[in-house]
């Protein structure tokens, strides 16, 4: 089995040896383009058995970064996992003076939280300072007619939704009540159908029981009916590594106002397949994130994976379905960390694709990393052929103006020399969707990718078919950039941004324009493609 298959074993075994002590533990901090992975390896040692090590550790790095709350959170577990109550009580009390959102503690790891939970004086401490849900909401499966919205709790239980077109909460619609379940990590998804098209609609969640409910506004909108003509946006990006300075990145999006955000892979950093506690741990920080909170709530989101948030870097997952044995469960963790419309092939086919329409417009949403197989042998497949025949279905049966193929790597070569981690790895099968979309006169097709750590325009040229247009964007909320490379049309990486779409098919030539927004809500460069330039002549 290739080492890609499990953890990144050369950064995980070296900062597990300067966690255990055999360098200097100022020498933890390594900047990889996530925030202070020292708190993953920390983690990651605890999950080990070397829990003395990494409370030595983390009590080093808080002398000369003593406001860092995520360190505090760390040392609050760790001594909970030495029956140090004490000092793991003046420890989360340290972490949320310094911002850390109570309802971290709560979410978990619980596995790992357990000591501190059941602990009567954390119990009184956290009564009355934290607010259901402690997680979400998340807005998803948006229809003209239909949402649903995510949720996670403290405990098991029921929840609702109360859902109006008026502010005031005028003619209030109640939901039916669904209830949270621990098998799906205290989550649950609660749906409502026989909603208006293009409507604004404001939302409460009410968990029944809950002392304090969770009260920042919350308002998203439906959308056009469809297969019909309209002007709306859509933002997308991935590579969101978790920086705390650069999590208002996600103020700026809501600013604009997208109907949608389809995030791209790489939507967390873990790069610990075998570790489920590291996965929870990478979900949970960044959704008590307000700014996080705030930005779900508001807009329909849609997420694949890619190597970070699936396998570790430029992994591939292999043809079987449970090889290796971490696949399935990490799959099912992503499945429970967000609300797209479907996952694959459910149970019997595990994945992250799916397909969406807005309007006019349809969205392919392609698993780049579950049915990956090596790009070194021959006959490599990206897709895997369940995946294959779903896409190949969906694009023959689309009658859409626009066909927005959504991969979480880059479709143009170039992109990422020397490396088959991208579409390059896997020439003939890409070829054979693009013949396939010019043999069947698909057009209106548009390329969405991420990955890589800035924002491009690339061209694809065909002998037989329209030129392509590619639209990549992943650096979200990334410190690690990645440079640019000459065979592109346009290509930003000097701050963190995100791709917007704006969509106008009321228009004589339909048309799409790609916009590079930055984290301060600049415009850095904008694309327009009309209809007409994306059909065979």
């Amino acid at each position: 089995m290739s080492k890609r298959h499990y953890c990144h074993i050369c950064v995980g075994a070296l900062v597990f040896c300067l966690i255990a002590g055999s360098v200097q533990s100022k020498e933890l901090v390594l900047e990889t383009g996530q925030y202070k992975r020292i708190h993953v390896h920390a983690l990651e040692a605890i999950l080990d058995g070397n829990v003395e090590g990494a409370i030595q550790a983390l009590q080093d790095y808080c002398k000369a970064h003593p406001d860092d709350a995520e360190t505090w959170y760390l040392r609050a577990l760790a001594h909970g996992r030495l029956s140090q109550l004490d000092q793991a009580m003046a420890s989360v009390k340290q972490a949320v003076s310094r911002g850390l959102p109570v309802e971290r503690f709560l979410a978990g790891p619980r596995g790992l939280l357990g000591p501190i939970l059941a602990y009567e004086p954390f119990q009184a401490y956290v009564a009355g300072r934290y607010a259901e849900p402690i997680h979400g909401p998340m807005v998803g499966c948006v229809t003209a007619e239909s949402a649903g919205f995510w949720v996670r709790t403290a405990q098991e239980a029921p929840v609702h939704i109360l859902l109006s077109a008026s502010q005031d909460f005028d003619g209030a619609r109640r939901s039916t009540q669904v209830h949270t379940s621990a098998d799906r990590h205290y989550t649950a998804v609660i749906r409502m159908d026989s909603l208006d098209p293009e409507t604004r609609y404001y939302y409460k969640v009410i968990v029944d029981g809950a002392s304090k409910q969770y009260t920042a506004p919350q308002s998203f909108r439906t959308f056009p009916k469809p297969g019909e003509p309209a002007a709306f946006r859509v933002g997308f990006g991935g590579g969101a590594g978790f920086v705390p300075a650069h999590e208002r990145m996600w103020d700026t999006i809501r600013g604009y106002e997208p109907l949608a955000f389809l995030l791209l892979g790489d939507n967390v950093y873990i790069d610990h397949p075998a570790y489920p506690a590291i996965q929870e741990y990478c979900y949970y920080r960044r959704q008590s994130r307000p700014e996080f909170r705030l930005f779900t709530s508001s807009m329909a989101i849609y997420a694949i994976y890619d190597d970070h948030d699936f396998g570790d870097n430029d992994c591939w997952g292999g043809p079987g379905i449970d090889h290796p044995a971490w696949k399935r469960p990490v799959w099912r963790l992503f499945k429970s960390n967000w609300v797209d419309p479907y996952y694959g092939g459910g149970e019997a086919q595990p994945g992250c694709w799916f397909d969406c329409s807005i309007a006019d417009v349809d969205f392919f949403f392609l698993d780049c990393r579950y049915y990956r197989t090596d790009p070194k042998q021959p006959n490599p497949s990206m897709l895997g052929p369940a995946q294959k025949i779903w896409l190949f279905d969906k694009l023959k049966s689309s009658k859409a103006t626009f066909n927005v193929l959504v991969s979480s790597v880059p479709w143009a070569f170039g992109t990422k020399p020397s490396s088959l981690d991208t579409w390059e790895g896997f020439p003939d099968e890409r070829e054979e969707i693009f013949t396939f979309i010019e043999q069947n006169g698909i057009g209106g097709v548009v390329l969405l990718s991420a990955d890589r750590h800035r924002s491009d325009v690339w061209r694809i040229e065909r002998e037989k078919g329209y030129t392509l247009y590619e639209f990549e964007s992943s650096r979200l909320t990334n410190q690690h950039v990645h440079k640019k490379m000459p065979g592109a049309v346009f290509s930003y990486n000097e701050s963190q941004s995100f791709g917007l779409l704006s969509f106008d098919t009321t228009k004589p030539d339909p048309a799409v324009t790609y916009s590079i927004v930055n984290i301060d809500g600049d415009v850095i460069y904008e694309i327009t493609l009309k209809r007409s330039q994306l059909m065979d002549a």
